[in-house]
């Protein structure tokens, strides 16, 4: 690298954007300004981390950050760049012959198939990658919806006593403990397991593999769907069937959707698509709520053929108090926490600027 100022293209996501907050001093007050009230729920001191994160970069900083947002912005900046973070837009062949001055590519996250491995090798240039905590945030956070909704934790909350049973309208006859065990005294029904049943997960990305790797730990037939079926290989690494995705509804007791919001995902769950799920699956979305129809959702659960629902990032944002999401024992709605806390997202753009320091400069 010269000893030019370097230039790193990033794509433009909302995280990767502190790529250029720690790293380019040209960054907008405004910006700064933003991200310190984002951090402030769990990093009072943002810019004491930022100079920590500079110190990270050692003579990576200053450098110039370009955010581009599509493939057309990144191959007119190519020409000029030393490095480039990707999340989804494409490095092949066709970007390598205008990026003369590439040096390292670093996948925003570890899933690498937007990203020609063979060709950067072939050229010199260095591809990394990240385990993003966020995702890994995300996918504890998928299970522990599952599991609250398995184990009826919401609703059992504080039933402790005979008074509270009785605030619900249920009366205590205990068991004849001469003869049984004392469990359930409450005699409530409907609870599951997660072990032995179908978890359907649409969309094998970076969210799904972690969500994928936890239900094997929980003994789980892992099903899957999406547009590229993984290799045998894989696979077999995430213990993972490929399903269509109309026999994947029909076949899952738990069905995960974990996709990008775009065109060709808005409303994806569709009423003709409900209408497939077995009775008593559940439903649990960590990832945008508009991949599911409301109203098609709303007559599964009035139904009761969709035994249980929970979802993190909401419809509305803020949410309103006459939800009728709100109306169902079955339904968990939490405030877009799976990717917290916020350190998990810095630790990540740590991770990032110090590979692409150690690439770049040594």
């Amino acid at each position: 690298m010269s000893a030019a100022k370097p230039i790193l293209l990033v794509e433009d996501d909302v995280w990767a954007r502190l790529i250029g907050v720690v790293l380019d001093p040209t960054t907008s007050p405004e910006r700064l300004a933003a991200f310190a009230d984002f951090m402030s729920p769990d990093l009072p001191d943002f810019d004491g981390w930022c100079e920590s994160a500079r110190r990270t970069a050692g003579a990576l900083y200053p450098t110039e950050v370009k955010l581009v947002c599509s493939r057309q912005e990144l191959l007119a900046n190519l020409a000029s760049a030393d490095a480039v973070v990707t999340e989804s837009l494409p490095i092949g062949a066709n970007e390598l012959a205008l990026a003369s001055r590439l040096k390292a590519v670093h996948k925003y996250g570890m899933v690498l198939r937007n990203i020609d491995v063979a060709a950067c090798a072939a050229r010199g240039i260095k591809v990394l990658g990240v385990r993003r905590r966020s995702n890994i945030a995300a996918a504890e956070h998928a299970f522990a919806l599952m599991l609250a909704l398995a184990r009826r934790i919401a609703e059992l909350n504080g039933l402790i006593s005979i008074e509270r049973l009785a605030g619900i309208g249920r009366a205590y006859t205990p068991f004849d403990r001469r003869h049984t065990p004392g469990a359930n005294w409450g005699r409530f029904s409907a609870l599951r397991i997660l072990n032995g049943s179908t978890i359907g997960i649409i969309g094998l990305g970076e969210i799904g593999r972690e969500i994928a790797l936890r239900a094997a730990a929980f003994g789980m037939r892992i099903l899957y769907f999406q547009r590229t079926r993984l290799s045998a290989a894989e696979e077999g690494r995430l213990n993972a069937a490929y399903r269509p995705l109309d026999s994947l509804l029909a076949e899952s007791d738990w069905i995960i959707p974990q996709l990008p919001l775009d065109a060709s995902t808005m409303r994806l769950i569709d009423r003709e698509r409900l209408a497939l799920i077995k009775p008593g699956a559940v439903i649990v979305n960590v990832s945008r709520a508009e991949i599911i129809d409301r109203e098609a959702l709303l007559e599964a659960l009035r139904s009761g053929r969709l035994a249980g629902f929970a979802l993190d990032a909401l419809y509305e944002e803020p949410g309103r108090c006459d939800d009728e999401l709100l109306s169902f024992d079955n339904v968990i709605l939490t405030p877009h926490m799976a990717g917290s806390p916020r350190t998990n997202g810095l630790q990540d753009i740590e991770d990032v600027i110090r590979g692409l320091a150690q690439a770049l400069v040594g």
